[in-house]
Parts: C-alpha cells; structure tokens; sequence
C-alpha cells in the first residue's frame, strides 16, 4: 500500500473542487515526485471515471482522489428564506435566477463504488468521516485512506474507524473547511500545534496543510512530524490548474490582498479572497450543499462577468505566495533543499501576486 512518507518529494496537491484540479496537474505534481489528487467534488461518476483514466495515461506516479461526504443537514427555513430574499437584488443585477434549495449526496454511492474498482493509490474524504465498515473495503484492496480533520478528536475518531492516513487542514486552508459538524464553529488551533497534537496521538501518516506557501513553511510542518505537507492555493495560479480567469485574475490584483471565513457562498465555512459579498453577508446561515445550490447561478454569473466582488473566489491565507508557473516548477520550488528533484533557475516562478 502507498504511504505519503514513500514521497520523493513530501508535496501534496491538494484537492481542489469545481475546476482547479485537472488531470494534467495532477500528473504533472506525480511526475515532479510529489502526490496530485483529483477533486471529485461537483462531478459525476462517469465524468470522474475519465479524469482517473486521462491521469494514468499520463503517469504512472502515485495520485489520489478526494470525495464529498455530505450527511443530512436540517436547514433552518426562516433563515434561509430571508438569506434567499437577500440575494435576490444582487441575482437581479447579474441577470439571473437564484437556484433551488435541494440536498444531495454528490453521488456518494456511485462514486465509491467506481473508486473501489478503479483503485487509485489514495482515497481522501471531506466533510465527514467513513464507517469503519467501508474504510476496511479500502484497506482490503490496498488503497490508502484519508480522512480529512481540523482536530486531534477527529483525527482520534477517523484512525479507530481505520483510516490509514490523516489530512490534517489547519485554520489558514482556503476553499472549505473539514469539519465534520457544520453548524460549528471551526477550530483555530494553529496548524503547527494541531500537527504536534495529531502526530502524537494517531500512528498513521499525516498529510498537513493551511496557509503553506514556502520550502520554510513545509519544512516546519515536517518538523512536526508530518509525512508530508498539502498545500492548494501555491497551484492555483499552475500553467495546468483549471482556475477561472476572474479567479486567476483576483489572485494577482494587490487590492485582493486579505482572506476571510464565509458561509455567504455555500452555507459551510470556507476560506477565499475577501470582497464585497462576503462583508454583506456576514449573517448567512448554515446549510450545505443547500445553499450551495442556491448560489450556483449567482455564482458562475459573476465568474462570466468577472466580478470579483461577488464572485467566490477560494485561497488560503498564504495566497501572496501564488505565482505562475508549471506545477513541477512549484512542486520544486515548494520542497526542501534535500528533497527537491529541481535547482537553481528550474525553480524560477513567473510574475508576482498580490502583497500580504
């Protein structure tokens, strides 16, 4: 069975939903020595089945693939009404209708099923933690497992379950936070704490990320005991990341220089570039993916129009670290010196990204 510790190069890519993760990324990290994971999320299963088929075409390197785990949530109906009424003024000016607040299961069973078929070397899991019953399906055909967590008692829950590997996301992670319970407040332990914390308590290997930008920052988290770092924002800007332009485009504006913690976008607490829509819906209340339905066509209206200021737009605290460049020039220039496979002028990035 693979082990991120078995890495050339101690690199995750993180798993980044609706767009970022492509094929080519991810093929591109696991040619540089380090480990790409394909986001599942938001796409079906078949759609999935030909992203895990272009990946092996590609490399024989290891890779992953991460799943959405959604458990029933009850929404509140007065406040998501009153949060639907709000967003009406901002739809009717981007010229369009708000969606429907549905729950669904992001073809849950589907797509573990095709996982357990196709096998890729990592299987990673947000939002939620698997019964033991199906991590053991897993185990048994020699995938790696990986519960995603935000703290040393999910991280204790996920490994007694049988998860052969943790993702530990500390509180500077862009794009959604992990934790389990959605109507919570996240956790702000920081991450070199929590990755102390966990590495003492679970003895299985951990992938930890959240605000990584620098060869500095992932050599302190492997000082931590971590088997590798996971970083997500430092590709957002990769030649093969399928980032959106108005994305791409806030990442390199200097007056896109802050992050910040919103439900406004999908009803669970995420991480992204902070802007207009965010302050003016501080108050929006929890309910994924209901509300992330709701926003859909909000959303991908104000990404057509480039709209910064509406548009969600995730990344981690370390987002000014961001720059252009292959993902195998950032895989390199994201390794420590003695595990890097690049020197000198290889690791070169093009351009400069917003300031801190």
């Amino acid at each position: 069975m693979f082990s991120p510790a078995d890495l050339q190069v101690p690199i995750v890519a993180a798993p980044m939903a609706g767009g970022p993760s492509t094929p080519v990324l991810v093929a591109e990290v696991g040619e540089a020595g380090g480990l790409g994971f394909l986001a599942a999320g938001y796409r079906s299963a078949s759609n999935l089945a030909a992203d895990v088929e272009s990946v092996r075409s590609m490399t024989s390197a290891p890779f992953g693939v991460n799943v959405f785990l959604v458990e029933p949530f009850e929404l509140d109906a007065v406040l998501v009404e009153a949060y639907r009424q709000s967003l009406e003024p901002e739809a009717s000016r981007l010229g369009v209708d708000l969606g429907s607040v549905g729950w669904d299961d992001d073809d849950w069973a589907a797509k573990v099923e095709l996982l357990l078929d196709v096998r890729p070397d990592v299987v990673s899991f947000t939002f939620g933690c698997p019964s033991a019953d199906l991590l053991r399906q897993f185990a048994d055909v020699g995938v790696l497992t990986a519960v995603t967590v935000t703290t040393a008692d999910e991280a204790k829950v996920a490994v007694a379950r049988g998860a052969t590997s943790i993702a530990l996301q500390g509180p500077d992670a862009g794009g959604h936070r992990g934790t389990w319970d959605q109507s919570a407040d996240p956790d702000s332990t920081p991450l070199l704490e929590l990755v102390s914390a966990v590495t003492r308590d679970v003895e299985v290997p951990v992938m930890a990320g959240g605000g990584l930008a620098s060869s500095a920052d992932v050599s302190a988290v492997l000082a931590q005991g971590a088997a590798a770092a996971q970083l997500g924002t430092a590709y957002l800007l990769a030649d093969e990341a399928g980032t959106n332009a108005t994305h791409r485009a806030a990442l390199a504006d200097p007056t896109m220089s802050l992050t910040s913690l919103t439900r406004a976008y999908t009803g669970r607490w995420a991480r992204g570039l902070q802007n207009r829509f965010m302050l003016e819906h501080a108050d929006a209340p929890p309910g994924y993916p209901q509300l992330h339905h709701l926003t859909a066509p909000l959303r991908a209206a104000a990404i057509s129009a480039g709209d910064q200021q509406v548009a969600h737009l995730w990344a981690g605290t370390g987002q000014s670290g961001s720059r252009p460049a292959s993902a195998a020039a950032i895989t390199r220039f994201l390794a420590p010196p003695d595990r890097s496979r690049g020197a000198g002028s290889a690791w070169e990035l093009r351009g400069t990204a917003a300031s801190a």
